[in-house]
């Protein structure tokens, strides 16, 4: 076993000490205090009460929570550590199989689709991408004008929106977000399969086959429908001749890995649309939900935002080149993310034995989840953390900062691929909406978060006004 050089004692998981709830009983551990519904603010819950290093022993398995930027120079650092899926991300896999977002760092699919699609995400691509994302952004706004003085469901709303620029943008798929009375197949069956994974992923699978035998029915068969659904789309894409439609799925069905020369099959290709439409929409629905929360309840800020976007955007379109000229609508949305991350948390391994800031005991492939919740909200911030304050983004505060107190996209060569195409869907789509409406808060309105595998704000609702 391997020792730690300053001790020469042999490291062992058994040694850690770490912080706990109380009551801890024998076999059960500390059941008493598992939450399944809120898992990821009762995570940032225990940071608050019991530091930036603390565990949770549930049936015997000790889940340790980190939110200390110090101990995370060590536990980001992938020459020391490295992404472990953990749970529910892990059983997103029901869904994502082997795409980027849910493979194991072992399996080779990820490695060959990010070499593959790393191209087509950074910053100088999101040119190819800004006609549809502007395209989408104005099916909103024409959708609320007709609703102008009316209460919007805002979640259900930036949900339609995001879903219609990962579909067009990703596998040139229009899903009618804005036209259909009903809500899209595709869609409902995708939203009941999150918020299974959600539940059920403390769950046990006997308790899953009884109690829950109906839900867990119509989960696998919500899996089989869109499964069928997206192959469908790969199938006819296929069949028309791939090529000279400047998305995604072009890209998977025609380049091949440079190191290898393999192409992506299709069930691979299913997981990667699959990951782009579980994760890539229902983040950037969430980070635009709660901006216009915050904003709705902060008119000074969203003045502001809108004397810049008035002096940026000059002509009739917002242009590509004048998204990166939107400093504070960046800051407004960078805010959003520290306050609530729409991914609340990542998992990450030790990659050896390793003792974690010369105290804390680690042996190979133990893991850590990263409170992002609590990370965000650290004292480093300064003042108030619940304080919606976009000046903390300013670039002599970033400057000034610990590099690792600010992680929404993760970490290393396993962050979001996503990363650019949010920030530019994000940026253009909250300008459009902020150029056009005024927004209304619902005095009597509380937030509350809901957790499917992303955060949301739930039963928010505004009331939005067209703006001259």
């Amino acid at each position: 076993m391997t020792t730690n050089s300053s001790t020469e004692r042999p490291i062992r998981a058994a040694d850690r000490e770490l912080p706990h709830p109380p009551f801890r009983l024998p076999v059960l551990g500390d059941v008493w205090d598992l939450h399944v519904t809120d898992s990821s603010q009762w995570g940032m819950r225990g940071a608050q009460q019991y530091g930036g290093i603390y565990e949770r022993n549930i049936f015997g398995a000790r889940v340790t929570y980190v939110s200390d930027p110090d101990l995370l120079t060590e536990i980001n650092d992938d020459k020391l550590w490295a992404k472990f899926l953990g749970v529910p991300i892990g059983t997103l896999r029901s869904v994502a199989g082997d795409g980027l977002f849910t493979a194991h760092n072992s399996e080779p699919n990820w490695r060959k689709a990010h070499e593959i699609l790393a191209p087509s995400f950074t910053a100088a691509a999101m040119r190819g991408y800004h006609a549809t994302m502007q395209a989408c952004a104005n099916e909103l706004i024409e959708y609320w004008a007709d609703r102008s003085g009316q209460w919007i469901d805002v979640p259900s709303d930036t949900n339609k929106v995001a879903l219609e620029v990962i579909g067009r943008a990703g596998f040139g798929y229009e899903f009618g977000s804005f036209t259909r009375t009903d809500e899209h197949p595709l869609v409902a069956a995708m939203l009941r399969i999150l918020t299974y994974i959600n539940r059920s992923a403390y769950s046990h699978p006997l308790v899953e086959r009884t109690v829950f035998r109906q839900q867990r029915a119509q989960h696998l068969a919500d899996l089989r429908f869109v499964n069928t659904e997206v192959d469908a789309v790969i199938a006819q894409r296929q069949s028309e001749g791939a090529g000279g439609h400047g998305d995604l799925l072009d890209r998977m069905l025609t380049v091949s890995d440079p190191e290898t020369g393999e192409c992506l099959d299709a069930t691979n290709i299913r997981h990667q649309i699959l990951t782009f439409l579980a994760a890539g929409h229902e983040t950037s629905a969430g980070v635009l939900a709660f901006a216009l929360h915050y904003l709705s309840r902060s008119p000074e800020i969203a003045e502001q935002a809108r004397r810049e976007i008035a002096e940026v955007w000059t002509g009739e379109d917002l242009t590509y080149e004048q998204v990166g000229k939107l400093r504070l609508v960046r800051r407004i949305i960078d805010e959003s993310l520290r306050l609530w991350p729409t991914a609340p948390g990542y998992f990450r391994k030790a990659k050896q034995d390793t003792m974690l800031a010369d105290r804390y005991p680690f042996e190979k492939g133990e893991w850590v989840f990263v409170v992002l919740l609590q990370l965000h909200r650290h004292p480093s911030w300064g003042g108030d953390p619940e304080t919606f304050d976009p000046d903390r983004f300013l670039p002599e505060r970033v400057k000034a900062r610990h590099p690792e107190l600010y992680r929404p996209f993760g970490v290393g060569m396993r962050g979001c691929i996503g990363r650019q195409f949010a920030y530019h869907e994000l940026q253009l789509v909250l300008a459009t909406i902020l150029r056009n409406f005024d927004l209304t808060p619902d005095p009597a309105y509380q937030l509350k978060v809901k957790e499917t595998i992303t955060l949301k704000p739930e039963g928010l609702r505004l009331k939005l006004s067209r703006r001259d």
